[in-house]
């Protein structure tokens, strides 16, 4: 909506075009068409220095520099309402993020745009939960923007910033900062205000886990860490492929869940998933079924039959998989 400041301004410029171009055809005489006269007017505030229609009198110069002081005065009003109109914009929209941010319950927060952050914020917006970011660095916040996530600018570690985000009434809390000490103070802060909600911290380094979770995080995850188990299992293991592995560092697990083509186990096409004898002999559970159309089945009945061209999801030990493979795949 257009304030009376604005609104001021324009008519400013239309009365000073209007008066300058009278006063250009009156000065000029006869010779000085309405035309000609608002030609002289627009190049003399525009200061373009285009050449003068017709020869320029005493008066006539005297009135061009009446009109470009005005001019200028009126250009200078511009810029600093337009500056005026920019802030009460960025005022109306912060206020409106606060309204906003003050209505949400069982919301998850991410302090934090990093790379870690970023991805959980892709994730969350897949599964169109009510989240919001905190990040306080512009070109962080340009790449929300970009995105349309739903942030706050803002310093993680200040107290007005915990409360404007809905700190108190989150469901669950990721805390992503650049350093491990703002991650050790958020997550005290955090843990203050709300004793009951999901915390998870990241760390760079072991020797803080411990603290991070005296601090009140239920959960703390190295990146790093994680990455290199990761990459470790795929450069002992790398025929094993699509597979999601589940095993961890910190617990004895070592479970994958692995696509398998029933195609390529012609043995099975046809028999029900109890006869199979998967489970018995091999200790897998089928959690799952993609059909020939696409479709896919959780969790199905044991006396579901297997068919061609569908895909069943196993999950069991790695050497249980391997097992599988190797009496039962072709080509493995």
């Amino acid at each position: 909506m257009v304030n009376i400041k604005t609104k001021f301004i324009f008519l400013y410029f239309i009365v000073l075009i209007s008066i300058g171009s009278f006063g250009f055809h009156i000065i000029g005489g006869k010779g000085w068409g309405f035309i000609d006269s608002l030609y002289m007017t627009i190049i003399t505030l525009s200061t373009v220095g285009f050449a003068e229609v017709h020869a320029l009198t005493t008066f006539g110069k005297i009135w061009a520099i009446l009109i470009i002081i005005f001019g200028v005065s009126g250009f200078a009003l511009f810029i600093s309402q337009l500056g005026e109109n920019l802030m009460e914009f960025r005022e109306k929209r912060r206020q409106r993020v606060q309204d906003i941010l003050k209505k949400l319950r069982n919301h998850y927060i991410i302090f934090g745009y990093g790379r870690m952050g970023a991805i959980i914020a892709d994730e969350l917006a897949k599964k169109n939960t009510k989240y919001v970011i905190v990040e306080n660095d512009d070109d962080k916040i340009i790449a929300i923007q970009e995105k349309g996530y739903q942030y706050y600018r803002g310093d993680a570690t200040a107290d007005e910033t915990l409360d404007a985000v809905g700190v108190k009434y989150a469901k669950g809390i990721v805390v992503t900062l650049g350093t491990e000490q703002d991650n050790l103070f958020v997550t005290m802060s955090i843990r203050t205000l709300n004793k009951k909600t999901f915390l998870l911290s990241r760390c760079s380094h072991e020797d803080n886990k411990n603290k991070l979770k005296r601090a009140g995080a239920d959960k703390v995850v190295n990146p790093y860490t994680a990455g290199g188990h990761k990459m470790t299992e795929l450069l002992i293991e790398p025929n094993i492929e699509d597979a999601v592995s589940i095993s961890t560092p910190q617990f004895d697990i070592d479970l994958l869940v692995e696509e398998i083509e029933i195609n390529n186990v012609p043995s099975l096409i046809g028999v029900s998933i109890v006869d199979s004898n998967i489970r018995k002999k091999y200790n897998l559970i089928i959690i799952g079924i993609k059909d020939e159309k696409g479709k896919f089945q959780l969790n199905p009945d044991m006396n579901y039959k297997l068919g061609k061209d569908q895909v069943i999801m196993l999950i069991g030990a790695k050497s249980n998989i391997k097992s599988f493979q190797r009496e039962y795949l072709k080509n493995k």
